[in-house]
């Protein structure tokens, strides 16, 4: 599908101003909405391309830079230098993510193209953390979170709180992300009687669906691409 793709700037409930990347298709709808959340390297050249992705799949996409509050607008931080990132990373707050995940999500609702019945939310990394957060503040109609470091232990209480159907990745060789964290998590869910599907891909590490990183492992990505696709379609139709 065509499409078409810009920056735009978004108002912060917090009073800060927010660069995001905006890919929609072409044509007059209506397509359901998606907010993509970066991982900590900020919306570079993989997260644009996976919102365009998204966006040929018949989604209008939105990807906020999470960082916009000690970032310039665009910055785009180079992969393996976590001395770069880690100012940035250790910035962000809950509050500030609900404020930036409030106004990516006004956004796509205000799109006259856009079904407001049909809007869920993706990320990768820092992002797959961020969208079970956002999942627990917005009532999304679904989630997606790829090897979302952190959940556990520190998002884990707000479980009983989500809203839409989560589908989760990590990868089984991620030594980031320790296996009795990804066990919490889904315990948690489950206690919580949250419905979720749970995806463990065990010859993939951390970063797996990265093609811009070490990591990437192109089986690993096929697979999980066509799951998420399958995941969107069921709980958005």
């Amino acid at each position: 599908m065509p499409i078409e793709s810009r920056n735009i700037e978004l108002k912060v409930a917090d009073g800060t101003l927010m660069r995001a990347y905006a890919s929609l298709p072409s044509g007059a709808g209506p397509f359901p909405g998606l907010i993509v959340f970066q991982e900590a390297f900020g919306v570079n050249r993989h997260i644009r391309d996976v919102a365009d992705r998204f966006a040929g799949e018949g989604y209008a996409v939105i990807a906020p830079e999470l960082f916009h509050r000690t970032a310039a607008p665009g910055a785009e931080l180079p992969y393996g230098n976590f001395d770069a990132v880690r100012p940035h990373f250790q910035a962000v707050t809950e509050a500030g993510l609900e404020a930036d995940t409030r106004a990516a999500w006004d956004w796509l609702r205000q799109q006259p193209h856009v079904r407001p019945d049909a809007t869920a939310c993706i990320g990768y990394c820092l992002g797959g953390r961020v969208s079970f957060l956002a999942n627990s503040i917005l009532p999304f109609q679904a989630a997606v979170s790829y090897y979302g470091g952190g959940i556990a232990p520190h998002l884990i209480g707000r479980a009983p709180r989500l809203h839409g159907p989560m589908l989760l990745f990590w990868g089984g060789l991620d030594q980031h992300i320790p296996a009795e964290q990804v066990q919490a998590v889904v315990d948690r869910l489950r206690q919580a009687g949250k419905p979720h599907t749970n995806v463990v891909i065990s010859y993939a590490d951390h970063a797996f669906f990265c093609d811009d990183r070490p990591n990437y492992n192109e089986q690993a990505a096929h697979e999980a691409w066509a799951l998420t696709l399958a995941f969107l379609r069921e709980k958005l139709r």
